[in-house]
């Protein structure tokens, strides 16, 4: 599809381009095909609204945009020489260091270059390079937006609304010819400061006051104000025009004068190639994994706590949605972790779905049944499957404890806290790290300038959140990394380079033997104490969590057996027989006789008292018992009088009750209307089944190559349709229309000509209005007409669909090639 003759408009140059390009572009710019264009036409004039220039421009690297933004203020069309040499510099200053800055930007812009054209932000032959008109607009000087490069205007711009006189002036102070041409006389001011000798020549004229007053605005913002008296270095620049007016009170520094003290470079430091990321360890890759592995066992026993933790129902949820932060505190004293930890713990689970909102009128945080398959998973599957949320999730808990773009406060599970750049940062921080050799920690400063050249900031952040988003982004990954046991000791796992590579069984493989095998025993100690020297199997902990009190936590978890913990497995529906036998069958050590002793007492003080709905009521068998309830002082608040001898009515519900006489240190049981003894089984909440929260996308996702090829073929048809030749009829004749409008046959005329064509096996050219009025032109290959409808190939469609033929407007034969 080449051609011999340049493209005059960038649809030209789509045109002129292979399938596998245009596929690229819509691959590399997928809002596009949003929808699929009609033809290449429309795709040409998508590809220039601003929306998808800037979405364009903001995925460039460091260099490419450098290249687009030297475009921008180099003459429009511009020859490749003239985009090297604004990138490289005239060569006139010296250094050995900038020889090998040029030498490096020759080897790396026609891949830049080649960027640019691929994805349709430039066109055009090397000779006469065309940045789109849209992004020159936005990359272009201007005094609200002043240009990446800190150019200003050229001359002609700045000197726009000069009038004659004062063009004359400023070439009677340069000693340049007079001319009333104001044309002529813009062009000399540019020539002279495009004159390396003539420019050199007058600035050596200049007082060292103004030379400094040019410095100051060379590099950028070229603007500056002035005052109505100026200063004689001010007055000198401007009665030479090396400051033009842009207002009464502001002057401008013109491009060419500005290029002249730059040495013919747009930007002070091209940066042609990415920085390298340095290391700043190298460490044993076995400890690395080792390491990772620790603290994936570490997150895993997080987790399961938290869900534990929220077992029975979790915390109510915030009006405006999210946990609050006396809830978030609460959590991350449980848990024995800083609240930002902990709102990265809650925020781990709730996008892996394991924790969810119940749906209910008191709205609150419970697990999902997800989470009761998740843990009865292995543990190394356990951790693939929160890595793998973690890695695709956009939301983003270090935002937590901060405030939106209206001054409201952000909080754990709140609905403000997607960022869709999140999953793109952290699986290019990690694949960073998979380019270093294994065990090899990397200098996080190095890794920031990496991101920062691969994708330049552009302002595209929320204002609340400062302006280096994905920097933000990317130091949060380290540490949530390292916490979830991607990294270990600030290295990437084998493990988890697996997981990016070759997939969740690969790394659940290289995991599991590092992971400790969960023990079926535990220590019980004489001071009322057990140790776990380890993971335990979870029908031993699940037990062992409601019979005791977790103590401390470490290599070894340390439980403590209390009268309230024992109290909680009784009430759990256990027996005193069942507990001595639970822990004669898990302990490796005796059974100490003070614990034995003291489930013997609880359980035989435990449902004396019996707890039941009057509002409420206690009974016991022993009056003396009631008695001393009723004598305590601390039962006034209750408001407790007699019934009978064995029965107290309270003014008060059962829950508050059961509590009130517990603190006095009772063991009542709680008992149903038929006077059974109710059983409070743990983990009895659960939410519906619910579906973890949908990442939110960073603009439209990428197609894969059949939609590509579909698109392609579809964008080729419906442009073969808008500029394929066809026969016309005569003016004057019959159903002629004028050129370029849809054909008019009458029907009669119509039902003919697709027979033919079906007959023949031909295409033709038809006019087609929907049932919602939209004209359309296509070009289709006619098979059967019947019942006042053709069935045929739709070559802008690139399918067969079937047309009523009332619908058609008229048909025309295609012009013969040739």
């Amino acid at each position: 599809m080449g051609t011999t003759t340049p493209p005059r408009t960038l649809a030209e140059a789509l045109r002129a381009r292979g399938d596998e390009s245009l596929a690229g572009l819509l691959r590399a710019r997928p809002d596009l095909l949003n929808p699929v264009p009609n033809d290449i036409t429309q795709l040409a004039t998508r590809a220039g609204t601003r929306a998808s220039v800037v979405r364009a421009l903001e995925h460039l690297d460091r260099f490419a945009l450098q290249t687009a933004e030297a475009l921008a203020v180099a003459p429009d069309p511009a020859p490749y020489d003239t985009l090297l040499s604004l990138l490289t510099g005239d060569g006139l200053d010296d250094g050995e260091q900038r020889d090998d800055m040029g030498a490096a930007i020759t080897a790396a812009l026609p891949g830049a270059l080649a960027t640019l054209r691929e994805q349709a932000l430039v066109w055009g032959e090397d000779d006469r390079l065309r940045l789109v008109r849209t992004a020159r607009e936005l990359l272009a000087p201007s005094p609200q937006h002043p240009s990446p490069t800190g150019l200003g205007p050229t001359v002609a711009e700045a000197t726009a609304g000069m009038s004659p006189g004062r063009l004359q002036e400023i070439l009677a102070a340069t000693d340049l010819p007079a001319t009333h041409d104001p044309v002529s006389a813009v062009a000399a001011l540019s020539a002279l400061f495009t004159d390396r000798t003539r420019m050199a020549e007058l600035l050596d004229t200049a007082p060292v006051e103004a030379l400094s007053v040019l410095d100051r605005l060379v590099w950028g913002p070229p603007y500056g104000e002035v005052t109505p008296n100026p200063t004689p270095p001010v007055k000198w620049l401007r009665d030479r025009g090396l400051l033009l007016p842009v207002s009464t009170r502001t002057v401008v520094l013109p491009r060419e004068a500005a290029l002249h003290l730059r040495a013919g470079r747009a930007h002070r430091v091209p940066e042609p190639a990415p920085p390298a990321v340095a290391a700043a360890a190298e460490r044993d890759p076995q400890a690395v994994d080792r390491a990772a592995a620790g603290q994936a066992f570490t997150a895993l026993s997080t987790i399961e706590e938290l869900l534990k933790l929220w077992d029975g129902g979790g915390p109510t949820i915030l009006r405006a949605g999210g946990l609050s932060v006396r809830e978030l505190k609460r959590a991350a004293t449980a848990l024995d972790v800083s609240e930002p930890i902990a709102a990265f713990w809650i925020e781990l689970a709730y996008g892996a779905g394991l924790l969810a909102s119940d749906g209910e009128t008191d709205e609150r945080y419970a697990p999902t049944p997800a989470s009761d398959e998740w843990l009865d998973l292995p543990a190394e599957d356990r951790w693939t499957h929160l890595a793998t949320a973690w890695l695709a999730a956009t939301r983003t808990p270090g935002l937590v404890g901060g405030q939106d773009a209206k001054g409201r406060a952000l909080s754990a599970l709140g609905p403000e806290l997607d960022r869709s750049a999140a999953p793109d940062v952290r699986r290019r921080v990690l694949t960073l790290f998979a380019e270093l050799p294994p065990g090899t920690a990397p200098e996080a400063e190095t890794l920031l300038r990496r991101l920062r050249w691969e994708r330049p900031l552009r302002g595209s952040a929320p204002a609340a959140e400062g302006s280096d988003l994905r920097s933000r982004l990317a130091l949060w990954t380290l540490n949530e990394a390292e916490l979830l046991g991607i990294t270990g000791r600030g290295a990437l796992s084998a493990q988890a380079r697996a997981l990016l590579d070759e997939g969740e069984q690969t790394a659940a493989a290289l995991l599991s033997p590092l992971l400790p095998d969960p023990l079926d025993h535990v220590l019980l100690q004489a001071d009322l104490t057990a140790v776990a020297p380890g993971p335990l199997e979870r029908p031993l902990a699940d037990m062992l969590s409601v019979l005791a009190d977790v103590e401390s936590k470490g290599g070894a978890t340390v439980y403590r057996f209390t009268p309230g913990s024992v109290r909680r497995a009784l009430d759990a529906g256990q027996a005193a027989a069942d507990l001595h036998a639970f822990l004669a069958a898990h302990s490796r050590t005796p059974v100490p006789q003070p614990l034995s002793y003291l489930i013997d007492d609880v359980a035989r003080r435990h449902g004396h008292l019996r707890i039941g709905a009057a509002s409420a009521y206690v009974r016991c068998d022993d009056e003396a018992v009631l008695n001393e309830i009723l004598a305590d002082r601390r039962s006034t608040g209750l408001r407790l009088r007699r019934l009978a001898p064995t029965v107290l009515a309270a003014q008060t519900d059962p829950g508050s009750l059961l509590e009130a006489l517990r603190d006095m240190g009772y063991a009542p049981a709680a008992e149903s209307a038929e006077g059974d003894v109710l059983i409070t089984r743990a983990g009895a909440r659960r939410t519906p089944p619910r579906t973890p929260p949908a990442p939110v996308p960073e603009g439209p996702p990428v197609p894969d190559d059949n939609l590509l090829g579909a698109a392609v073929r579809a964008i080729r048809a419906g442009d073969t349709a808008a500029t394929v030749a066809r026969k016309e009829p005569q003016e004057g004749a019959p159903g002629s229309t004028p050129s370029g409008t849809l054909p008019r046959t009458t029907p009669a005329e119509t039902l003919a000509t697709v027979q033919a064509a079906a007959m023949t096996g031909s295409t033709v050219w038809i006019g087609y209005v929907n049932a919602d009025g939209a004209a359309s032109q296509r070009v289709i290959a006619p098979v059967r007409v019947e019942g006042g409808f053709v069935t045929g190939y739709d070559h802008t469609a690139d399918e067969v669909r079937t047309y009523p033929l009332h619908r058609i407007t008229g048909v025309a034969e295609l012009a013969e090639e040739g």
